[in-house]
């Protein structure tokens, strides 16, 4: 997903924006995030490009910050919507000064925090998830026998 419509012309430049260390060009949305996108944030506009526009827009008006922050995989937008999101430079695209650009492949939508109050702090919430797989399969493992 580039950027559709530039307001410069004659631009010498690829368009990008900036998020943390990282130089975003293009937005990338798997499978699997726009899966999680119709269940958890917005069920009636999940297409592809609905998703990198609202994306692309969050980014351009820097409504999109870190979780933690030594954490470079977990995004916050608008401070509720929660995003795991992986990064990969573009081959043979730089900026002006010969830094590369980056794609921004968004892996998952984790959901509101509003909504679930689980996601207000991660790491627990992540060990909470691990347990309960875990419990699950053990009591499944207990049946067989």
């Amino acid at each position: 997903m580039r950027d559709k419509v530039m307001q410069r012309w004659s631009t010498y430049e690829p368009f990008f924006v900036a998020l943390g260390d990282k130089k975003v060009a293009d937005i990338v949305i798997t499978h699997h995030a726009k899966m999680r996108y119709a269940d958890r944030i917005e069920p009636t506009r999940n297409d592809d490009d609905h998703i990198a526009a609202w994306l692309w827009e969050c980014l351009k008006q820097d409504r999109i910050t870190p979780y933690y922050r030594n954490e470079q995989d977990v995004y916050l937008i608008d401070e509720d919507v929660v995003v795991v999101a992986e990064f990969s430079e573009l081959e043979g695209e730089y900026d002006i000064a010969g830094n590369p650009l980056h794609k921004m492949i968004v892996v998952t939508f984790l959901g509101r925090m509003s909504e679930t109050i689980e996601l207000r702090d991660l790491k627990s919430y992540y060990s909470w998830l691990r347990h309960s797989r875990r419990m699950t399969l053990v009591k499944n493992s207990r049946k067989h026998k």
